[in-house]
């Protein structure tokens, strides 16, 4: 399957391209920068969905959800918020269409059904969520909301690659409202350890956990946490945010509650989202030139049996014994597919299989049967073993374990060989140039500083790391004196 397949040294996006489309991942559809998720692609988001689910709620938070369309002039009560995005919105003015009367097969406009407010299509729903909470908050015992959507959005991006940056995605969002600062920093906090350990433990994707700069923080926040990781190709990757929002919202939309003493108090706020990024971010952190690496944990299929026979009365006696691994397997939560299709070879199931990077591929032949032997191939090293059947469920729950470990610990190591400190500024843009990677590197704390190092390198400051070791040096572009090193990088 991987004939004609871009390798990644020659060209590492169209490699990222092709493979989205030729896994049957996604696919690019009618709608400019839009795509069409496949089944084989939102099996893995679903499972990504499920686990991350399952973690906001044992955390205390409860799914909801609300509207679309966001009236403009909410939209615009934030105003840090509305300016952020507004270059990004897509707009609602009418409700209805007509047949063009010079052309009956045509559709246009009706100008008599123009809406009395435009309707926002949400880029982030800060806006209609406060609204909506000025009516659920009245009183301390109303406190806190810990909720969650799991959503569609539209931001209109100019440029878009599938997966990784589309004018509509899927989304999380979480909106969160507290009755002090200390409660709302620590839900901030402890979704952003939430979402590193679901990258860490689940794709198997190291994460930088850490604070964006000013000018890189959410439109409307105090303060943006962020977990940042390194792709294959040296660029960094935003994997989640999670924002502590002050008093911005319930001021706007005069979110008080009353406290235990009677008093009028704002609202503290958080949000907090990952989306189908994450998707690309599963792809370009252990794919190779041979196609899809898929850590087991979020694999769509963990497990693919190939019968390798001839005629159909083999095929019934090997048919027989799978059911009973396959049902062992299940057993154990793992899922397996058996493909049994007479329309394809053994060869060509293969090679599918590789490319599409399901983590354990089981053979069993003739001679196995005798044997009471299967063969057993991995995804992420390419090796092959003959294993006795006997309890071959728990080898391979065993095996997917050691795999799922294997993939982290190689990305750990990538990105220890990618991250390089720089103590001046011709080393800093070596570094961003030929090595690429994270660059560590002192940072005079100015804006100014920041964006003319953006723009002469196209690297910006990915993170300030938390818990960052201070000490005293120099800012590789201006000079000036810094108490710590931030993380620089380039990124998508």
């Amino acid at each position: 399957m991987a004939k004609n397949f871009t390798s990644r040294e020659k060209d590492y996006s169209q490699w990222y391209n092709e493979l989205v489309v030729k896994a049957d991942l996604a696919d690019h559809s009618a709608v400019r920068g839009c795509m069409v998720i496949k089944p084989y692609g939102y099996a893995s988001w679903e499972k990504m969905q499920a686990q991350l689910d399952k973690m906001f709620k044992e955390t205390g938070h409860q799914n909801a959800y609300f509207p679309l369309f966001v009236p403009k002039s909410l939209f615009e009560a934030e105003e840090k918020n509305a300016e952020g995005f507004a270059k990004e919105c897509a707009v609602v003015t009418h409700y209805r269409l007509k047949t063009d009367p010079e052309n009956p097969a045509k559709l246009i406009v009706d100008p008599n059904a123009k809406l009395e407010e435009e309707l926002i299509v949400r880029p982030t729903s800060e806006a209609i969520i406060w609204n909506t909470y000025k009516g659920w908050i009245q009183s301390y015992r109303d406190l806190p909301i810990l909720v969650n959507q799991w959503a569609n959005v539209v931001r209109w991006e100019m440029r878009t690659r599938l997966f990784l940056r589309t004018a509509e995605f899927l989304w999380q969002e979480g909106h969160t409202a507290h009755a002090t600062k200390t409660e709302a920093i620590e839900e901030t906090e402890k979704m952003l350890d939430v979402y590193a350990e679901f990258a860490e433990t689940y794709m198997a994707m190291p994460v930088l956990k850490g604070i964006k700069t000013a000018s890189e923080r959410f439109a409307g926040a105090d303060e943006t946490y962020c977990i940042e990781a390194l792709m294959q190709d040296g660029k960094a990757l935003q994997a989640g945010t999670s924002h502590f929002l002050g008093q911005n919202f319930a001021k706007a939309f005069d979110v008080k509650y009353a406290t235990k003493e009677g008093k009028q108090e704002h609202v503290w706020a958080t949000s907090w989202g990952v989306s189908t990024r994450l998707m690309g971010g599963l792809i370009m952190t252990h794919s190779d030139d041979d196609g899809l690496v898929l850590p087991p944990n979020l694999a769509p299929i963990q497990v693919a049996i190939v019968p390798i026979y001839k005629g159909e009365e083999q095929l019934a006696q090997i048919s027989e014994q799978v059911a009973v691994i396959k049902t062992e397997l299940e057993a154990k939560g793992i899922s397996v597919k058996y493909d049994d299709r007479d329309t394809h070879k053994p060869g060509f199931k293969f090679a599918e299989y590789e490319f599409k990077g399901v983590p354990v591929r089981l053979a069993i032949g003739p001679r196995d049967m005798e044997n009471g032997t299967i063969e057993v191939a991995r995804r992420d090293t390419k090796e092959k073993e003959i294993l006795q059947q006997q309890d071959i469920a728990g080898k391979i729950e065993h095996l997917l374990e050691n795999i799922q470990n294997n993939l982290f610990q190689k990305a750990i190591d990538f990105r220890e060989d990618l991250t390089n400190k720089a103590d001046n500024w011709e080393e800093f843009k070596n570094l961003i140039e030929n090595k690429t990677g994270f660059v560590e590197a002192h940072w005079d704390g100015t804006a100014e500083t920041e964006e003319k190092i953006k723009q002469e390198t196209k690297a910006t400051i990915r993170c300030i790391p938390l818990n960052n070791k201070l000490e005293e040096g120099k800012c590789v572009y201006s000079g000036n004196p810094s108490t710590q090193r931030v993380v620089f990088a380039k990124s998508y």
